[in-house]
């Protein structure tokens, strides 16, 4: 049973912001933290497992880039249905990855996950049929973003799928101000005082670069993908369905 800790983290106005980072710290904290900070995340990461009942086909692969504590993929485990599958699991930070196998050592798996500390652009992706990117593209600096989505795209079989999850920016300033209000109201809702909602997004600042919607749909296109289906949003978080 995983440990339910309270995201404190930016709460002391003393403490030096520092650039944001998936660290000891924020693994400790992280459910919490991206269920009081990401509107609909608890919905996009269950809605991943019944896709993979839909879409994942016999012997093929299964990745989750940016695992984290590895959320997607044990609904992914709960999911599929196709017989000798497997989930490669993977994050470059050793904190988030040493809580993951922690937390689900002791469980029950139907689909044994391989956890691999690494950068999801040196992961080499093959014969897969369903590749999740849940939040963790806009964490890429942007001008290798093409790259990741070009290796993932050809390294899916015929029929498979993307699913990739993102913080949007908008061109309209008013329609950005707005999904920023609204934003900021849910995290106020949660908990989260405004020092605290400030602090954080000024960590933030250099390291989660958001984009907008069209410029993802287009980079998917350029990367191979055939279409692109918006399949979820919460004021400015998206879900999308590239396949092949």
């Amino acid at each position: 049973m995983s440990e339910n800790h309270r995201d404190n983290i930016y709460r002391n106005p003393e403490q030096p912001i520092a650039e944001f980072v998936f660290d000891r710290q924020v693994a400790r904290v992280f459910p919490d933290m991206i269920s009081r900070s990401v509107p609909g995340y608890a919905t996009v990461v269950n809605m991943t497992g019944v896709l993979a009942g839909e879409y994942v086909q016999p012997g093929s692969l299964c990745y989750d880039l940016g695992c984290s504590l590895g959320a997607s993929s044990l609904a992914l485990d709960q999911g599929i249905s196709a017989p000798k599958c497997r989930i490669v699991a993977v994050d470059n930070s050793p904190d988030m990855l040493e809580r993951a196998k922690k937390q689900t050592a002791q469980l029950t798996l139907h689909t044994p996950i391989e956890w691999r500390c690494a950068d999801a652009l040196d992961v080499q992706i093959e014969n897969a049929s369903m590749v999740i990117l849940n939040f963790t593209l806009q964490f890429i600096p942007l001008h290798t973003r093409l790259k990741l989505l070009t290796n993932i795209r050809q390294g899916l079989r015929p029929g498979g799928l993307l699913v990739l999850s993102e913080k949007i920016t908008f061109q309209d300033p008013e329609q950005e101000r707005l999904q920023i209000e609204m934003h900021h109201a849910f995290k106020r809702a949660n908990g989260y005082n405004d020092l605290e909602i400030s602090r954080k997004r000024s960590a933030l600042e250099q390291v989660l670069i958001p984009e907008t919607l069209e410029t993802h749909r287009t980079r998917l296109a350029e990367a191979g993908f055939g279409r692109t289906d918006l399949w979820f949003q919460c004021f400015n978080f998206v879900s999308l369905v590239a396949r092949v």
